[in-house]
């Protein structure tokens, strides 16, 4: 390693944990300032709920180690332009290939990082937020979930979903059991799907099992579509279905197997298994960005316009993102394409504002 590269990462690393170290000490007080009400209501101590916020720093550092890595670069870059190291480097005759490298180096690096956490730490501890959120502060105790099964106890009803999805708010699936006195079985209906519109419960291809009376036989009736009175909606089956945030890499793509072969809908779960390895490859393109952004005259003459900059380029990032993933929710782009089309465009851009960076 250059004496150039030992001086970049350093100045580098320093920068970066700043930046990442004032953004997640904001998170936290934010995240738990904004949720005291709820806090209060609940039985959780004012302890256990710091450590529940405490508990998504991970998933939160995953998820601003781009921003971070394109802050820090700028800064360093624009320092070294401010203070002509840039200009006596390329005066030696070194071009800005030479300049990137160390940048893109530690962009890998945390890559690598970014995908470990998401595979290791991530899944666990937000599984411990969602277990807390449901069961302390929103208190659904009524509601259990493994893997894609929910089971809900619903006043004499046991229900039990073998599929939610949590894009088209949907569930597939259905199983609702009555059960009348002493516990006797008083009816059962098994519906193939049911969505939730205008504050009812509409399932579809029915098979409706009521007892008779006096009798060990029962009345069986089929429909096609018939509303059934449930107290839940959509958002309580989300607060507990198992996220993508919550598992790694080779656990989604095994659940998305499972739900494929079983024919239900996985395109939401798709989509975000596909985003998992594409995220990570953001810190590439954020570390190009960030070098060719420091590296301009401007960012000479007015470092913190440079910043506002890169913090500009990074929201425009996120909003473009973001959007890709829901057309990729909707069905109107393939999984692997909503997940990879930003980074292409980001990608493509960054290197050419790079080779015109002057």
């Amino acid at each position: 390693m250059t004496c150039f590269n030992k001086y970049w990462l350093k100045e580098f690393i320093k920068f970066f944990f700043i930046i990442q170290l004032i953004i997640l000490v904001m998170f936290v007080f934010i995240d738990y300032l904004s949720r005291m009400e709820r806090f209060l209501k609940s039985d959780i101590s004012m302890l256990a709920a710091l450590n529940y916020v405490l508990l998504k720093l991970p998933f939160m550092f995953v998820q601003l180690t781009p921003a971070g890595i394109l802050l820090a670069t700028i800064v360093v870059f624009g320092l070294m332009n401010r203070n002509n190291e840039l200009l006596a480097i390329r005066s030696s005759g070194i071009n800005a290939y030479f300049l990137i490298k160390p940048a893109v180096g530690a962009a890998l690096m945390f890559s690598f990082i970014m995908f470990f956490l998401g595979e290791t730490l991530i899944p666990v501890s937000m599984s411990k937020v969602y277990d807390i959120e449901n069961n302390v502060i929103r208190k659904r105790h009524n509601m259990s979930v493994a893997r894609e099964d929910i089971w809900i106890k619903n006043e004499n009803r046991l229900i039990h979903i073998n599929y939610y999805d949590p894009v088209q708010k949907s569930v597939s699936g259905v199983t609702i059991t009555s059960m009348g006195e002493n516990f006797g079985l008083e009816s059962r209906i098994d519906a193939q799907k049911g969505y939730y519109t205008e504050g009812e419960w509409i399932f579809e291809n029915i098979i409706e099992q009521v007892h008779a009376k006096d009798s060990i036989d029962y009345d069986v009736k089929t429909y096609k579509k018939k509303n059934i009175l449930l107290t839940f909606k959509p958002d309580d089956l989300g607060a507990v279905v198992k996220r993508s945030e919550e598992m790694g890499f080779s656990e989604l793509r095994k659940y998305v197997k499972k739900i494929k072969a079983e024919g239900y809908d996985a395109t939401s779960y798709e989509v975000d298994l596909n985003g998992k390895t594409a995220f990570p490859f953001i810190c590439i393109i954020m570390a190009l960005t960030g070098a060719a952004t420091g590296m301009r005259s401007f960012a000479k003459e007015n470092l913190a316009v440079t910043i506002a900059l890169g913090v500009a380029i990074a929201f425009l990032y996120w909003i473009m993102y973001g959007f890709c993933i829901s057309l990729g929710y909707g069905s109107i782009l393939p999984p692997i394409l909503s997940a990879w089309i930003t980074n292409v465009f980001f990608f493509s851009t960054g290197v050419l504002y790079l080779m015109y960076s002057g």
